[in-house]
């Protein structure tokens, strides 16, 4: 059966593999099969796996034609970093006062 592979290793890009494995095959053994994980180190300890933008199980059996999908770890809390942007953003210049008319009612 024929497996996509896929990794972000950084912003805006990506490496892709077609990995054909044989029936029964798991998620780590697609990680083997394209050399990002070693039989020896046999670690998923910073990666999280995915098929079709659903987070799975390492051992989770592969069907023909899935998309495995590996995950990077997030550097920030999207909260966060959503809050800073706005702190300096300033309150009048972000979201549902960016475009208020002089003289309009409030949130208009």
């Amino acid at each position: 059966m024929q497996i996509v592979l896929l990794l972000s290793p950084g912003p805006r890009e990506v490496r892709e593999w077609l990995i054909e494995l044989p029936d029964g095959s798991t998620a780590v053994d697609a990680l083997e099969a394209c050399g990002l994980l070693s039989a020896e180190s046999g670690s998923l300890t910073p990666m999280q796996v995915g098929i079709w933008g659903q987070r799975c199980e390492p051992t989770q059996t592969l069907r023909a034609g899935d998309r495995v999908e590996v995950y990077r770890s997030l550097r920030v809390d999207p909260k966060v970093a959503r809050r800073e942007r706005f702190k300096g953003q300033g309150v009048r210049r972000a979201g549902l006062f960016a475009k208020r008319r002089p003289g309009a009612k409030p949130g208009y």
